[in-house]
């Protein structure tokens, strides 16, 4: 892909997208008309940076202690997050499989459509048009640049979300986790891995 300069995919942070500027704007005029408060949105924001991203952690670590549960997963995610009482914001969740074949990859190219109930707030570098742009037309390069090396050999599918459909990884389940439980297995699944960036590491 042809540029002037590049940028490393996991550190352009880039403007604020249009949607941040409306999301601001309305969280003012919101807070102007006193129908929330600031203290309200920190609290949230809190909530996701310290819950959220935990629990698909700990729904993927089932997905692999629990093979009807995984079995459930991959065939509906938004039902069997909703066995976890999670409500997902999508009409649709798609949990997409890593296997020795294939490797996924998670993007929105709009904007930054995002499981937020499973991950909580998507990261800057998800967001940017770096990243969304070039993630399509050269996954390699940009999985490189995160430090995760896919085999030539190993295909790479990227998944575009959207308003009404978000994607999850299944990240493949390390060999040397056999006999652990799912508190340490979740412990090894980020977030990243569970976009696709990156591969648990033990």
């Amino acid at each position: 892909m042809s540029h002037d300069h590049r940028h490393d995919a996991a550190k352009d942070d880039g403007p604020p997208s249009e949607h941040e500027i409306l999301s601001r704007a309305l969280q003012e005029l919101l807070e102007e008309k006193g129908v929330l408060t600031a203290e309200q949105v920190r609290k949230r924001m809190e909530l996701f940076e310290a819950e959220f991203p935990q629990r698909g952690s700990r729904v993927i670590a089932h997905a692999w202690a629990n093979p009807a549960f995984r079995k459930r997963l991959l065939a509906d995610g938004k039902a069997a997050c909703a066995e976890w009482g999670l409500d997902l914001e999508a009409d649709r969740l798609i949990a997409v499989e890593n296997t020795p074949q294939v490797h996924n990859i998670i993007v929105c190219t709009l904007c930054s459509c995002y499981p937020r109930a499973l991950l909580g707030m998507p990261p800057t570098w998800y967001k940017s048009e770096n990243y969304r742009r070039r993630v399509v037309r050269e996954p390699r390069a940009v999985l490189r640049e995160f430090g995760t090396v896919i085999a030539d050999d190993v295909s790479i599918r990227v998944h575009d979300s959207n308003a009404d459909m978000r994607y999850v990884v299944v990240p493949m389940r390390p060999k040397a986790t056999e006999g652990w439980d799912e508190e340490q297995l979740a412990s090894i699944l980020t977030r990243d891995t569970l976009v696709g960036v990156a591969l648990p590491r033990v």
